[in-house]
């Protein structure tokens, strides 16, 4: 399918650069674009490959009707003018997990985590409790590891675990993971979909291969999720953490299918969201054959994955979370849930227009607010309708340095910043590192 053919890749990044190494060896002859400057070190080793990279603003002007298929980047929008120019040329667009996929052994049991929330905390698990097991298994997609990255390495029967983001599943067709978890839904990248209903649907394509041996993972909890995915031709399996499920939380106690699984004092990480994404990963690997001893080693020791509610550290006893991965007021929304002593949040990032409401029940331990960013303007007029002492910084170094002096013995400093990054930073990442970084100065 994907060999001897005439490619088009728009965006090199992570997986345009790795989708490109991988389909060079199949006598592909491969063009790729971008609007940035790439690493020079990856343009020579496809050069080597006998990959052409042009630097370009104009993409449209590269395609003609001779390209067999177009990879576009997750990150692209679909009304970009190139896949408008590819569809009118009826020039099939695909994107790097929807390639990589159909080079997988026919034999590898896949498990792909989407959701508005919790994705890469559950994909982590998944892949950690797994790996305990003893069983083979690689972990990848929007996690950091393109699929096309680590899919030669993938044997007969190993297990590949992937995060899969509503963008990537928009260009997917014949993906079809073993299994399939939907976190939730909330309304998050409207800017990019345009609607949440266009959202939901893309979300629920992780679905769309499925049948009756396929198994879906649902949150059962939240309404949009088990509303929307009634109709899905899946083996459907529940989990909740509000009413009785096939796993659910009942006294203290996670229980799958009735049996005891775990007490929630053995869990070393906390939240009801981290609850819920532990029972996704539960499920999951049940059906691999996952013993009780397992997941409580696992839990005994998983202490989070990093800028999502990670433990940073306590100094002169204020304990600092980093959840820089909160891009939605829902992220952030959930990270408060996980508190019960006083904090001090820092929010702030990239103005998308978005409203702060949806916050203002979940402040109740939330002493002061420390903003900065783009938004920080209209989250000092938040503060003030909910009464809430609020300071405004210019930068997230301000704003730390600030929360530490203003905090007391006892109280939590949480980045949780219910914004995008890119007003101050290049991504999430770049954001938590430097919340860290200025933490440990403060040591």
């Amino acid at each position: 399918m994907f060999k001897n053919k005439k490619i088009f890749v728009l965006g090199m990044a992570r997986s345009g650069y790795e989708v490109s190494k991988l389909l060079s060896k199949y006598n592909n002859k491969i063009l790729v674009t971008d609007k940035k400057e790439q690493d020079i070190k990856h343009i020579e080793e496809l050069e080597e490959l006998g990959v052409t990279f042009i630097q370009s603003d104009d993409p449209v002007s590269l395609i003609d009707s001779s390209f067999d298929l177009v990879i576009k980047n997750p990150g692209i929008r679909y009304d970009h003018p190139l896949i408008l120019k590819a569809i009118e040329l009826e020039i099939k667009v695909v994107n790097e997990v929807e390639v990589a996929y159909h080079f997988l052994p026919k034999d590898a049991f896949v498990i792909a985590v989407t959701g508005a929330n919790g994705k890469t905390t559950t994909t982590t698990l998944v892949y950690e409790f797994i790996k305990a097991m003893g069983k083979r298994v690689h972990l990848g997609g929007n996690i950091g590891y393109p699929l096309s990255q680590i899919v030669e390495q993938v044997e007969i029967n190993d297990a590949v675990v992937l995060e899969i983001s509503a963008q990537q599943l928009h260009d997917c067709y014949d993906f079809n993971p073993n299994v399939s978890i939907l976190t939730n839904l909330v309304p998050v990248h409207i800017d990019f979909f345009g609607t949440y209903e266009n959202y939901i649907d893309h979300k629920l394509r992780i679905f769309m291969n499925h049948n009756s041996k396929n198994i879906a993972i649902i949150n059962k909890s939240n309404k949009d999720s088990y509303e929307s995915t009634k109709d899905i031709k899946s083996n459907k399996i529940y989990f909740s953490s509000t009413e009785e499920a096939d796993c659910f939380i009942k006294d203290g106690t996670i229980y799958y299918k009735d049996e005891k699984i775990i007490n929630l004092n053995e869990i070393r990480v906390k939240g009801m969201h981290n609850y819920e994404n532990i029972m996704c990963a539960i499920i999951a690997t049940k059906e691999l054959g996952i013993s009780n001893e397992t997941i409580k080693e696992v839990l005994n020791k998983f202490t989070g994955v990093e800028h999502r509610m990670e433990f940073v550290a306590k100094i002169n006893g204020r304990d600092f979370y980093n959840d820089s991965k909160a891009t939605n007021v829902k992220s952030t929304e959930i990270a408060l849930n996980a508190f019960n002593t006083p904090v001090v949040l820092l929010l702030g990032g990239l103005d998308r227009g978005h409203s702060f409401q949806d916050l203002k029940d979940d402040l109740t331990y939330v002493t002061h607010i420390v903003c900065y960013g783009e938004t920080k303007n209209r989250i000092k007029e938040f503060a003030d309708e909910c009464k809430i002492d609020c300071t405004v910084v210019d930068t997230l170094e301000e704003a730390t340095r600030f929360a530490y002096n203003i905090s007391n013995g006892g109280d939590t400093i949480l980045l949780s910043p219910a914004c995008a990054s890119w007003d101050q930073f290049d991504d999430f990442e770049k954001r938590g590192e430097t919340f860290k970084e200025a933490v440990n100065s403060l040591e």
